[in-house]
């Protein structure tokens, strides 16, 4: 038996419709799927309603551990921090409505002040607790500050929040500078997800970006290390599929995600 479960990060398959993203990851074999607030929207304004996708999940048999994304949180002030907020509040209201469990919370992209950006954090995570539902730390490798476990680690204990949680990345790793082994800075129980991907060698890091991330096995990350690693911090839920792959988004979304899972399989259970 497979030590992870297996989840499919929806932008691998765009742009399929969010209807047709979830019935394909339940037909192709995966347990849970996350799904992006911008397709959510979507489907609602255009006429759709919350209790389809929910409904869809349920009889798919999907979770859905994460919604994608919250921003405008962690850097701002004043008046653009209270609009920030204000849409926060929605889409974490939308995420408990469909049953997810966390919202990925991402950085700014530039020069952060990070007591500031802890406490954000740290009202932002109590904004989700009102709703049931944890807003997790991202970290992104190619924003200019927060592109690191260790620097969004820093946000969350500063944040002093017993919630406090953070998403993974093996492309993010990569791509900020950082290191497998800053996994052992984390417990278990802090790790939201983890997304799971490969990348090629070159370019260099410095110039790769989401579009060049790969299926797992086909890149030059150790991803075996990084199985491990989660492991050995006690972590065993769910590896998330997340490729932003213009070729792939051309071909049948049901063959990419068959690919997709059994990529990921080779990898972990061979």
């Amino acid at each position: 038996m497979a030590a992870f479960q297996y989840c499919l990060n929806a932008s691998t398959i765009r742009p399929t419709p969010i209807l047709d993203k979830i019935r394909i990851a339940g037909e192709v074999g995966y347990s849970a799927i996350e799904l992006w607030h911008d397709d959510i929207e979507s489907y609602v304004s255009s006429g759709g309603k919350l209790s389809d996708i929910k409904k869809a999940l349920a009889d798919q048999n999907l979770a859905l551990p994460t919604t994608i994304y919250l921003r405008g949180w962690c850097d701002t002030t004043g008046a653009e921090h209270v609009a920030g907020l204000d849409e926060c509040k929605k889409r974490l209201e939308d995420a408990a409505a469909l049953g997810a469990i966390y919202s990925i919370a991402s950085p700014a992209g530039g020069k952060v002040d990070v007591a500031l950006a802890a406490r954000n954090y740290a009202e932002l995570l109590n904004l989700g607790k009102s709703f049931g539902v944890k807003p997790a730390m991202e970290y992104l490798g190619f924003v200019e500050q927060i592109n690191t476990i260790e620097s969004a680690l820093e946000i969350m204990t500063l944040s002093q929040h017993p919630d406090a949680t953070i998403i993974v990345d093996p492309f993010h790793n990569f791509r900020g500078g950082g290191e497998f082994s800053s996994l052992s800075l984390l417990r278990g129980d802090q790790i939201a997800i983890s997304h799971f991907n490969d990348t090629p060698a070159s370019p260099p890091r410095e110039q790769q970006h989401d579009h060049s991330r790969v299926l797992p096995g086909e890149g030059h990350l150790d991803l075996k290390q990084w199985l491990s690693l989660l492991k050995q911090q006690g972590y065993s839920r769910w590896l998330s599929l997340e490729l932003f792959r213009e070729d792939l988004w051309t071909r049948d979304p049901k063959e990419v995600a068959r690919i997709g899972l059994e990529s990921m399989k080779a990898v972990v259970e061979g």
